[in-house]
């Protein structure tokens, strides 16, 4: 039996459906009145269950042999905040998952997460990778780049459909190896079964690095009109954004992360997705959406 956390997410939902379409014993940790019906649907076992709250967290682990967890909460709101989910609810769910004898745990990160990080998200995430390295699972670390799915819809899709101006942070140039989510989840689902990927740290990234002003040009192309572009110095608000959508721009103007990810994909059998792939099904779903 598989549990995962974050089965109701964005890469959750992406990694449920991979699984449950491999025929896996699949159990989903959901919070009560949370969208989980579709999962039930299509084969998933619900447990009602918190990060928030360790009890909960011992029934949803028993009889589990593999535990995966893609849960954050930088989309949330509330009582929900990086402290009390990415840092103590993953803590939690580590310690809950080793009690019950749990033989693999897979837990998705971030590129740059390390214990003591400035940012808190990569800070929480660092300490549950230093748990889990502790535990004594057989575990593995997917540290995914940015992903294309969340951060290029905000500051380049929906400007560009709407015909709005997109504003970036300094000139935009700078190189990073942006990953669509379906290859994340990818990813996780061959190492699930992999023997090699045990006790590594795997980090993942798109089949090649991009800047802004690559991703601006892959939309005008698709789109078949210019996107015009409006910039900011670094340190200055970014309109109509918030705060830490300007941070993360203001942070990512800072360094490149270019990833050659060739051998990993090879290894696991992920054919990486391409940002001319991304953007055509972006616009192709928002058309169809908003027709």
């Amino acid at each position: 039996m598989i549990l995962v956390a974050g089965a109701t997410g964005s890469l959750g939902r992406h990694l449920t459906r991979t699984l449950l379409d491999d025929g896996k014993p699949l159990r989903v940790l959901v919070r009560e009145g949370s969208p989980y019906d579709e999962l039930v649907a299509a084969g998933a076992e619900p447990v009602i269950a918190d990060l928030k709250d360790p009890d909960s967290l011992a029934t949803a682990c028993a009889g589990v042999d593999s535990v995966v967890t893609t849960a954050n909460a930088t989309a949330r709101g509330g009582a929900d905040t990086i402290e009390s989910v990415d840092r103590q609810g993953n803590l939690d769910l580590v310690d809950a998952a080793e009690a019950a004898g749990v033989r693999r745990f897979l837990f998705v990160s971030a590129l740059g997460a390390r214990p003591g990080h400035p940012l808190p998200l990569l800070n929480a995430k660092g300490e549950t990778e230093q748990r889990l390295r502790e535990s004594g699972m057989a575990w593995t670390v997917v540290q995914p780049n940015l992903y294309m799915d969340k951060l290029i819809p905000i500051v380049v899709g929906g400007p560009a459909l709407a015909g709005q101006p997109v504003t970036l942070v300094g000139d935009g140039r700078r190189h990073h190896s942006y990953v669509a989510m379906r290859d994340v989840a990818a990813y996780l689902r061959a190492t699930l079964d992999h023997p090699r990927a045990q006790r590594q740290t795997l980090v993942v990234g798109g089949p090649q690095p991009l800047s802004w002003r690559d991703i601006i040009a892959a939309f005008e192309r698709e789109l078949g009109y210019p996107v015009p572009v409006h910039t900011v110095e670094p340190g200055e608000p970014v309109p109509g954004r918030p705060e830490f959508i300007t941070e993360l721009l203001t942070m990512l103007e800072t360094y490149d992360s270019p990833l050659d990810v060739s051998g990993l994909a090879s290894t696991y059998g992920v054919t990486p997705t391409p940002l001319a792939e991304y953007v055509r099904g972006f616009v192709t779903a928002n058309r169809v959406h908003a027709g």
